[in-house]
C-alpha cells in the first residue's frame, strides 16, 4: 500500500521532526524542502526516506544538528571546507554560496568539502550554482559506513555509489540542464525503495556475497552484504574510481576502506565541486544562444516511440514534479511507518503526525 501526501504537508512532517531532534532556525525547514525535493522530482531515494537514518544518526551523534560549513584551507580561488558532520542540506547551501562567492571574484573557484553529513541529492547543489549563473562540475564519494558497489569485473563492494554531478545554467529559453547520476547502475536507496515495497529489482543491478547476480534487494541489508554493479561496465566503474579519488584525496576525507571504516557508522561526503563562469570564457550571448540552438537540435530528434519525445537531463524532473505537486507524493508503507518510528524515536506521538500529514 502506499500513502498519497500533499507536498506541503510532507514539509512539515519532515520539519517537526527535525525540530524534535535538536534542529534549530532555518534547519528543519532547509532540511524538509531538500528532501520533498527530492521526491517531487521523482527521486524517492533522496527523499523523505532518509529521514529514519539521518535521525538514528543524530542520537547516536553521528550527525551534529546545528554545524555548519567551516573554512580549513583558503588560497583564494581554492577552498578546503570541512561540514563539520552537520546536515548536508545547510552544508551543501553554505559550500555552494562560498564557490559562487569566489568564482565572481576569479572567474572559477574550487571547492574540496570533507566530512559532511549525506549531501542528499547532488544536483541540488548544481542547480543552486546554475541559478547563479555558473556551470559546476561535482565529484562525490561516501566514506563512514561499508561500500555498496562494486567494481568492474568485481564481485564484491568496494565503493559507494559516488555520483557525478554537472549543471549548467538556464538560459531566456531553456531551463537549467542538470546532469546527477549515480556511477552505479542504481543508487542505493532505489534499492531500499524497492525492498520497502517488497518489489524485486530489474536483472543486472545486484550481485548477491557470492558475487553471483540476483534480483532480491534484501542482499544489500544482510551479512555479507551483496553489491549493486556499476553502470556501463567498465565505463561507470572508472568514473567512480575518478570520482573515489578526486573527493576523497583532493578533500582531505579520505577514500572508503576498511581503515576508514571501521567503527564507524555514518554516512559522510566528501566532494569535488569547480565552479565555472562562462562569461570569462566567452560572451553571455554565445554561451546561451549555442545551449539553446544545441538543445533544440537534440529535443528535435525523432523519437523510437512517437509517444515518447527525446527528452534531455533536467526534463524527466521537471514533468514529475508538475505531477506530484497536483496529485501529491507516493510514500509506500514501510518507509511511513520507518518515518513514523523515527518521529517517535525524538518524542513525537503517531496522532502528531498522522495530523501533519493529513
Amino acid at each position: 500500500m502506499t500513502k498519497i501526501i500533499n507536498h506541503k504537508k510532507l514539509r512539515r512532517v519532515v520539519e517537526a521532526i527535525c525540530t524534535a531532534a535538536g534542529s534549530e532556525g532555518e534547519e528543519p525547514a532547509l532540511v524538509s524542502e531538500n528532501l520533498v525535493n527530492a521526491n517531487l522530482m521523482g527521486h524517492d531515494s533522496h527523499g523523505v526516506g532518509m529521514i529514519p537514518r539521518y535521525i538514528s544518526c543524530v542520537l547516536t551523534g553521528a550527525l551534529q544538528p546545528n554545524s555548519h560549513a567551516k573554512i580549513v584551507v583558503d588560497s583564494g580561488a581554492l577552498v578546503v571546507v570541512d561540514g563539520q558532520a552537520g546536515y548536508g542540506q545547510v552544508i551543501g547551501g553554505e559550500i555552494m554560496d562560498i564557490g559562487i562567492e569566489r568564482a565572481r571574484e576569479h572567474g572559477v573557484a574550487i571547492v574540496a568539502t570533507r566530512n559532511s553529513f549525506h549531501l542528499c541529492r547532488i544536483g541540488a547543489w548544481a542547480e543552486q550554482c546554475a541559478r547563479a549563473g555558473f556551470v559546476s562540475m561535482h565529484h562525490t564519494n561516501v566514506v563512514g559506513h561499508g561500500p555498496a558497489v562494486a567494481p568492474y569485473g568485481g564481485g564484491e563492494a568496494r565503493y559507494s555509489t559516488n555520483p557525478y554531478t554537472v549543471g549548467i545554467p538556464a538560459t531566456d529559453n531553456q531551463p537549467v540542464t542538470v546532469l546527477d547520476m549515480a556511477t552505479s547502475v542504481v543508487a542505493m536507496g532505489k534499492v531500499r525503495v524497492a525492498r520497502n515495497k517488497g518489489e524485486q529489482v530489474a536483472e543486472d543491478i545486484l550481485l548477491d556475497s557470492n558475487g553471483q547476480p540476483t534480483t532480491d534487494p534484501n542482499v544489500m541489508y544482510q551479512d555479507p552484504i551483496g553489491a549493486v554493479k556499476p553502470f556501463g561496465g567498465h565505463k561507470g566503474g572508472g568514473l567512480a574510481l575518478i570520482n573515489e579519488l578526486l573527493a576523497g584525496c583532493m578533500s582531505g576525507g579520505q577514500t572508503l576502506r576498511p581503515e576508514t571504516v571501521a567503527g564507524r557508522n555514518t554516512t559522510l561526503n566528501n566532494m569535488l565541486s569547480i565552479i565555472i563562469d562562462p562569461t570569462k570564457l566567452v560572451t553571455e550571448s554565445f554561451f546561451k544562444s549555442e545551449i539553446d540552438a544545441t538543445l533544440d537540435y537534440i529535443k528535435a530528434t525523432r523519437p523510437i516511440d512517437p509517444d515518447k519525445p527525446v527528452l534531455v537531463p533536467g526534463d524527466p524532473e521537471r514533468l514529475m514534479r508538475a505531477e506530484r505537486e497536483a496529485n501529491g507524493v507516493p510514500v509506500d508503507d514501510a518507509t511511513w511507518a520507518d518515518i513514523i518510528a523515527a518521529a517517535k524515536s525524538v518524542g513525537l506521538g503517531d496522532n502528531t503526525i498522522e495530523e501533519l500529514a493529513a
